[in-house]
């Protein structure tokens, strides 16, 4: 944190010594209306993240994503990341949910990457109409095992840092 203030202060000071205080006032405002814009986003992707973990049911969770899911919580995870619409307010507070119910890292790990490798929101929106098809197809084929490969080495480093559930 105190790297970021220096940052900030030493960049208050460039600004003001180039455009004086209007410059810095500008960039002030800008950034205050950003953080307006984002606020909301980020209280609904905590409540999202609330609601997920109360509203799941923590055996089934547990049971399709936990430490003993094997492969088939890796691909579930994997799946789930591909499909999950949003962004990243969605997206992580939807991973500490997971989390917190009984998923492992290695099933949230493999969510995780293939939202960021897969998303298909951003395929269809983004990546088709500007790549086209051939680009999109291949590097999703290309992709769909990253995240399987993701939390399968989560899952095998977690057991190893924190053997028998001693939790970080």
């Amino acid at each position: 944190m105190i790297v970021i203030a220096v940052l900030v202060a030493v960049s208050v000071v460039l600004v003001w010594r180039r455009d004086g205080i209007s410059g810095v006032s500008e960039i002030l405002l800008g950034d205050l209306a950003l953080f307006g814009g984002i606020l909301p986003r980020v209280l609904a992707g905590c409540l999202l993240g609330a609601f997920i973990a109360e509203i799941l049911p923590h055996e089934k969770v547990a049971r399709s994503l936990g430490p003993n899911s094997g492969l088939k919580g890796l691909l579930i995870g994997t799946a789930f990341g591909a499909i999950l619409p949003g962004g990243p307010f969605t997206a992580y507070p939807v991973a500490s949910a997971l989390l917190t119910v009984g998923a492992d890292f290695g099933a949230t790990i493999a969510m995780v990457v293939s939202w960021t490798l897969i998303g298909y929101g951003r395929a269809v929106a983004w990546e088709l109409p500007i790549l086209g098809t051939d680009f999109t197809l291949w590097r999703l084929l290309i992709s769909l095992p990253l995240p399987v490969l993701a939390g399968a080495l989560g899952r095998f480093v977690y057991v190893r840092m924190y053997p028998k559930g001693d939790e970080p």
